[in-house]
């Protein structure tokens, strides 16, 4: 089965590869803006915490290799259990 839907280099972009020693010919743009940047030092990604306290991911790849999609993914729907189970029904 194909999983073509799980990777996307968009080569054109003029940003294009928007990390530093990024492998040109496996850089997935998939997620361009990390979905993962939310979960704090959960995400699983190389970064850090500049002196304004934010959260730097410059020197991160970790969403960029076509390999970890379906950690992300997984990562995405238990953060997203989470956030249901802790609902007030």
């Amino acid at each position: 089965m194909s999983r073509n839907y799980s990777y996307f280099s968009h080569r054109d972009c003029e940003f294009f590869p928007c990390h530093k020693g990024a492998d040109k010919d496996n850089f997935n743009c998939l997620f361009c803006y990390c979905p993962l940047y939310s979960l704090g030092d959960k995400c699983g990604g190389d970064f850090t915490i500049n002196t304004k306290g934010i959260k730097d991911c410059t020197n991160c790849l970790y969403p960029h290799i076509r390999e970890n999609y379906d950690e992300i993914i997984a990562k995405l729907r238990n953060a997203n259990k989470e956030i249901r189970s802790g609902r007030k029904e």
